[in-house]
């Protein structure tokens, strides 16, 4: 537990500064690009961010979850690696024309096609990060995270200047890649086989299709929005889309990879030995629903004052989407660590079948109730994420032990925190003037609801108490004098 506790800590630092700068980036992007051409990435992107799934293979998580891996396993964890990213690399760059001519978009093919490249680089790093995240080294996966986004925010900026336009996007996330690999190769840990193999596949392939399934049909259920939008509407639309889900999603950036940091392999280690993972859940999720149930119900209703601020008043269009989709992560909140719980016990398929209602849900209500508006299709992404949360309950209850009342009644401080940040908000928001700039409401909003937020732990005696006040001990302990 000291072990992850100093690892979630280096993690949350390195990804919040990684997520800050390009937030930064995206604020600039905001202004130099078009929603058309924010939109055309988007649309490509999700293909790719489908086809990631597929890469991976699960091998990611056997690396992670495996008791026993010896040298022959991991090489032949590698040669899974290269075999299934080089094909996908292929398939992708063969697809890409088909693809463009089927959203009517032919400036898809060609950022598809640069961002094909990129997985034939993957591989050459993958393993490195699974082993580095299995063994909680935090402190050398900061080097790679921070090359990575150095690399992006540099290339992305310049070529956008340059006037590469939607091309700026794709080559950055291309520059990325390599920058990453590079450091990947110098922190190779001892031990870790230089030449793939397939001796073993067997194994590594059976626990990666048990895996593949609900990994597609995440990565599916991310995309398939885009993918509707793109087709009922037009790539402004996707645009607008996009940053309404930004907004929303202002405080994953602010969390990043801490949410889910060796959750597999913490949850696996304890399943091993014995523990019931239920209780672990609970807190886990209490935790998280702490910080985030707030941060969703302020971003709803300061919506309009974060888009003027972040994006510019082009994008005020995207407004109305922005409640029904925080309403949406807060319950998928509900369910963050199933996942990894599932694959903690060997039962990673089952996570699917929420994900899969979730996405029949997404079509059938996407078609049916999508108007011309923005706010009609965000509003049926809503309800089909609702739909499918009963499903995830039964699964945690049958396959977990975790009871829906119990679940759902330790979450009951979380709610009060997110109601009381929200009465905070909109005071806040009543006594401010309208004809302050929007960035300053912003600004002027934030202490009020951060005392209220804290408050509200101790009133509420939430659990994520002891963690602020344990972290602000650790932090006072690290200062001068």
């Amino acid at each position: 537990m000291a072990d992850l506790r100093r690892s979630l800590l280096i993690t949350f630092f390195s990804s919040s500064g990684s997520a800050f700068l390009n937030f930064v980036v995206s604020l600039a992007l905001a202004r130099m690009l078009s929603p058309r051409d924010i939109g055309v990435f988007s649309m490509t992107v999700v293909f790719v961010n489908i086809a990631h799934m597929f890469r991976d293979f699960g091998v990611a998580t056997y690396v992670q979850r495996e008791p026993d891996l010896t040298p022959d396993k991991m090489r032949s964890a590698m040669g899974v690696m290269f075999v299934s990213a080089w094909s996908i690399a292929l398939l992708l760059f063969v697809l890409s024309g088909w693809l463009g001519a089927w959203f009517g978009e032919p400036a898809m093919v060609p950022v598809m096609r640069v961002l094909a490249l990129g997985f034939v680089l993957i591989p050459f790093g993958s393993i490195t990060q699974s082993l580095l995240i299995r063994q909680l080294a935090a402190d050398k996966q900061v080097w790679i995270t921070a090359a990575g986004t150095l690399a992006y925010c540099t290339s992305c900026l310049l070529l956008a200047w340059l006037g590469f336009g939607t091309m700026s996007l794709a080559w950055a996330n291309l520059i990325n890649i390599c920058a990453s690999v590079l450091v990947c190769v110098y922190l190779r840990p001892a031990g870790l086989p230089w030449l793939p193999s397939l001796r073993h596949w067997r194994s590594v392939a059976g626990f990666g299709a048990a895996t593949l399934a609900t990994n597609c049909a995440d990565a599916f259920n991310s995309a398939l929005p885009d993918i509707l939008l793109g087709k009922l509407g037009t790539a402004r639309h996707v645009g607008l889309f996009s940053r309404a889900n930004s907004t929303v999603s202002l405080f994953s950036y602010v969390a990043g990879a801490t949410i889910n940091y060796g959750a597999v392999s913490y949850l696996s280690s304890a399943h091993h030995r014995g523990e019931a993972i239920a209780p672990l859940l609970r807190r886990a999720t209490a935790l998280l629903t702490g910080l985030g149930w707030p941060a969703f119900a302020v971003t709803a209703l300061a919506a309009g004052d974060l888009v003027r601020a972040l994006y510019g008043p082009r994008w005020l269009d995207c407004v109305p989407a922005v409640a029904p989709l925080a309403l949406a992560a807060a319950v998928a909140m509900l369910f963050q660590y199933l996942p990894p719980a599932l694959t903690a016990i060997g039962r990673p398929a089952l996570a699917a079948r929420p994900l899969l209602a979730m996405i029949a849900a997404r079509v059938l209500l996407g078609v049916l109730v999508f108007d011309g508006s923005l706010a009609s299709f965000a509003w049926a992404v809503c309800v089909a994420t609702l739909a499918s949360a009963p499903i995830a309950m039964l699964i945690q209850a049958k396959q977990l032990g975790l009871s829906p009342l119990r679940f759902l009644a330790e979450l009951a401080p979380s709610a009060l925190l997110a109601l009381a940040c929200a009465a905070a908000c909109a005071l806040v928001q009543r006594l401010l003037p309208d004809s302050l700039p929007a960035l300053l409401r912003v600004a002027l909003l934030v202490p009020p609801v951060a005392l209220v937020w804290y408050a509200g732990l101790r009133l509420t005696r939430h659990p994520l108490l002891d963690e602020v006040h344990g972290l602000a001990a650790g932090l006072r302990a690290r200062l001068p004098g």
